[in-house]
């Protein structure tokens, strides 16, 4: 009796990302070279047919739709084009081109023999070539709806329903500066934190669109993320901006090429004296010929909208204003720059699908922890042995100590503490979310750093008197 052919499955990775998406196909596609499979169900992907007839579920194809934007250039409609400049692909792990045909190798998935098509994405090779214009058009046309009531519903929160409308018609400067104060203090108001990357969909980078998704669904995001939400929502709606970045004491002028170098080689070694200037993102808005300064991230920044005069204080004077930034224990001068607007666009690409583990970088390199409000400032404290978790307490008792700050510090990642039920009481779904961040931040960590990783908790209770966070308005 002859068997029965085994389903054939196309699994798509990339390894950076993390993203990774699975489909079934037909008998008729296996054995197709390369190209044309990627051409049939990667670019030109039919992908509402396929959750129609039940051949790839809801979280493979939002791996997918995103896949095809680290893989292909979009037009300014967003329409998909050429692959990226030097974007190649690996067939189980070696090499493959476009002519051959991806092996078939039996597998199993759900306790099922299957045939996998197990095809990698290798971008070590591959150009900035994004089109951001067409990128943001793609996204708002994937969920137009839910895009377009993010933004009503934020106008009527703040204005009511009937108001909401005449804004939205942004025929005069004050409409315009309403809807963009607005869906910017929507995005202020969203949570600063990093646990959203270890739950749920756990994306290593969040893109706009994504991050929007996210505060939807009670999260938030970092800086980087914030900007780029906010700059999603507002060219859909034919505003202009462009990205400034900042950092703490980075008053000089800004070190253009060293910045595009680190860009260029990923080598970081040495660089902080350069990287402090990309530290923080925020967005400069051009408005019927007037400027406004936008800085819509929350955590431990103020919440800055500023017009002309006093934003070019900020950005043009000859000594520079700074805006002084609440850290835990201390205070920064964080300092904005105009910037040539490859750097930070190049810059957010490669801590989306060039850079392994930009979500490990955030927590710990970048030090932003899991959480950061005005009250609490929540991190992990990971550890392979019993000396390690000593040494790193130490650190953080000290740093509260010296700012004379209450918290909590347990070896087992709980929130049992006066501290830890405080914040738990008064936020229990973001305590929640933090909990279930435990399993996959120590994946990631062991696959990053070797096996055997722990983790404890840190929670500190910040003063709100000192922590307290001003708007500051122009």
């Amino acid at each position: 009796m002859r068997a029965q052919p085994l389903t054939p499955i196309l699994q798509i990775s990339d390894a950076v990302s993390t993203r990774q998406c699975a489909l079934r196909l037909g008998p008729e596609d296996v054995g197709l070279p390369l190209g044309e499979l990627l051409g049939r169900y990667l670019k030109d992907a039919p992908i509402p047919r396929l959750l129609r007839e039940s051949r790839i579920t809801e979280s493979s194809a939002d791996s997918l739709y995103a896949i095809q934007d680290l893989v292909y250039a979009s037009d300014d409609c967003g329409r998909l084009m050429d692959r990226f400049n030097g974007v190649a692909f690996t067939d189980g792990g070696s090499p493959i081109g476009p002519e051959a045909a991806p092996a078939v190798r039996p597998a199993q998935a759900a306790g099922q023999e299957i045939g996998l098509l197990d095809i990698g994405i290798d971008r070590i090779a591959a150009e900035y070539e994004r089109n951001w214009k067409g990128f943001h058009v793609r996204k708002w046309n994937r969920a137009p709806q839910r895009y377009a009531s993010f933004v009503r519903d934020t106008l009527a929160g703040d204005y009511g329903l009937a108001q909401a409308g005449e804004i939205l018609e942004l025929r005069t400067t004050g409409q315009k500066l309403k809807f963009l104060k607005s869906l910017a203090r929507r995005i202020w108001g969203s949570q600063f934190e990093n646990y959203s990357r270890f739950i749920n969909r756990r994306l290593v980078y969040k893109s706009g669109d994504e991050t929007v998704d996210n505060i939807l669904d009670g999260g938030g995001a970092i800086c980087s993320e914030k900007v780029q939400a906010l700059k999603f929502l507002t060219d859909a709606y034919g505003l202009e901006s462009e990205y400034l970045i900042a950092g703490p004491d980075a008053d000089g002028p800004l070190p253009v090429e060293h910045l595009r170098r680190l860009l260029a080689t990923f080598d970081f070694r040495l660089a902080k004296r350069y990287m402090r200037y990309w530290q923080h993102t925020a967005l400069l808005y051009r408005v019927d010929g007037g400027r406004v300064l936008v800085d819509a991230t929350n955590g431990n920044v103020p919440f800055l909208f500023l017009r002309d005069a006093d934003a070019d204080g900020l950005l043009r004077d000859r000594e520079k204003r700074a805006v002084r930034v609440r850290m835990v224990e201390s205070e920064e001068s964080f300092y904005y720059h105009e910037t040539p607007q490859d750097i930070p666009e190049n810059l957010f690409f490669a801590l989306e699908g060039w850079i392994p583990y930009s979500d490990l970088m955030q927590v710990f390199d970048n030090e932003l922890g899991l959480y950061l409000s005005a009250d609490f400032h929540i991190a992990p404290i990971p550890y392979r042995s019993e000396r390690e978790y000593g040494r790193d307490r130490q650190e953080f008792l000290d740093v509260c100590q010296r700012g004379r700050l209450e918290c909590s510090i347990t070896e087992d990642w709980s929130l049992e503490s006066p501290v830890g039920r405080a914040f738990a009481e008064g936020e229990p779904e973001t305590a929640r979310r933090i909990l279930l961040a435990r399993e996959h931040l120590l994946a990631r960590l062991d696959q990053c750093d070797g096996p055997g990783h722990q983790s404890g908790l840190v929670i500190i209770k910040l003063r709100n008197s000192e922590s307290s966070i001003p708007l500051v308005e122009g």
